[in-house]
């Protein structure tokens, strides 16, 4: 039997961890440099949880949540996103009596069942970072800013930000009428998916994969027509302070979010490549996320942007450098036991060093430390031992004491 990651997952072997191990540190960093603190939440939550956050008509409730019962018949289900989690663990533990807005980021493992594609997986790494307690536009604009500076650090530059506002409660009803008739009206231009997103949630309608659809999407009322007076003013404050940043936007009325908590601003920032593949973040304010689960009135905006995606836009990059600080060759074996005590001492005051394992010859030996990139190479020999550091001459040395010296 041949065994094999399961499929629609993927394995982050050693040569792919320089660049995966930058996305995760540079993400780490500029979120605490904006002031958000880390938080990590169970793999599975009570399946309700998605349930009622997401919507029941929803894909990712409907097609894509891994849901199970446990040995005492508990319908659980591993995350599909970050965000109820967050909020639901805000909750719990009576973030709410904190200093608002509470800023929190993960990264974390989500799973959704979906067909596998280039850098969309069923297991896939995703950062979300969320603000609650804010109805501030200020904070959204902070939370895109922040997207764009991780991306200006990593050096991705290939990319384009849409926003939009996908109005609340006071106005979207009365879209959503008008939206409704125009699509049956319209129903011989839709295709099955089409019907099904206007059966349970109108607004996904413009979520459909089909370009013909699309195209006859674009003579639909738009939501932008229909905005009451206060979500257009903090629409128009959003970029306004978008515009302070000096962050490029491009305004897209026919964006939406797929999952039904979203009010207001949704974002999203698309890559150059097509289908699945090209939104690497996206994100959007979910004022009655909290509220839903049993806290008070709680307004929030966050977004989740895929680690592998993020891989994938690093291209062929060459990686930052692993160099190893000292690697001990060995041309007499008898030596090892008396390197090891050095060897020990330079890991536990934090530099790295290594030695051969694998019965090289020394010309092997001397290999391998070129592989590993050391930067100081120690030979041990039987009449004494020869340091050699990049860029320098070989210098002898008659003692270990005197080896220590020169490292």
């Amino acid at each position: 039997m041949k065994l094999e990651a399961p499929r629609g997952t993927h394995d982050v072997l050693a040569k792919d961890w320089p660049h995966w191990d930058e996305i995760v540190g540079t993400a780490e960093k500029v979120c605490q440099t904006y002031g958000y603190r880390p938080i990590t939440t169970p793999a599975f939550e009570d399946t309700e949880l998605f349930q009622r956050t997401s919507g029941a008509g929803s894909d990712v409730v409907q097609k894509e949540m891994y849901t199970f019962a446990d040995r005492s018949d508990r319908s659980l289900t591993l995350r599909p996103e970050a965000t109820a989690p967050i909020c639901r663990a805000y909750v719990e533990h009576g973030m709410h009596r904190d200093p608002q807005p509470v800023k929190l980021f993960t990264i974390a493992p989500m799973y959704r069942y979906s067909a596998p594609q280039r850098g969309r997986y069923r297991e896939h790494w995703q950062l979300s970072v969320e603000a609650i307690g804010s109805a501030d536009p200020a904070i959204d604009a902070e939370l895109i800013q922040l997207y764009s500076e991780l991306l200006r650090e990593l050096r991705i530059s290939d990319y384009e930000l849409r926003i939009n506002s996908v109005g609340d409660s006071n106005c979207r009803p009365r879209y959503y009428e008008e939206l409704v008739a125009w699509l049956d009206a319209n129903d011989g231009l839709l295709d099955d998916e089409a019907r099904e997103k206007r059966a349970t949630n109108p607004l996904r309608v413009f979520d459909v994969k089909s370009r013909e659809v699309q195209a006859a999407l674009a003579n639909a009322p738009r939501l932008a027509d229909f905005l009451c007076d206060e979500c257009r003013v903090h629409f128009d404050r959003v970029q306004a302070y978008l515009r302070g940043y000096g962050v490029d936007f491009e305004v897209d009325p026919r964006l939406v979010r797929g999952l039904d908590y979203y009010t207001r601003t949704a974002w999203e920032f698309v890559g150059p490549d097509e289908g699945a593949q090209s939104s690497i973040s996206g994100g959007g304010r979910y004022d009655g996320l909290v509220e839903e689960i049993g806290g008070p009135p709680t307004p929030g905006v966050g977004f989740g942007a895929g680690i592998e995606r993020l891989h994938l836009a690093l291209g062929d990059r060459e990686p930052p450098g692993e160099a190893i600080d000292v690697f001990f060759a060995l041309e007499d074996e008898a030596k090892r036991s008396a390197i090891l005590p050095l060897l020990a001492k330079l890991r536990a005051s934090g530099r790295s060093a290594d030695t051969d394992y694998a019965g090289r010859s020394l010309k092997g030996q001397l290999t391998q430390a070129g592989r590993l990139g050391a930067e100081v190479v120690v030979i041990a020999g039987s009449d004494g031992y020869r340091v050699r550091r990049r860029g320098a001459e070989e210098v002898g040395a008659a003692s270990l004491a005197e080896v220590e010296a020169l490292l």
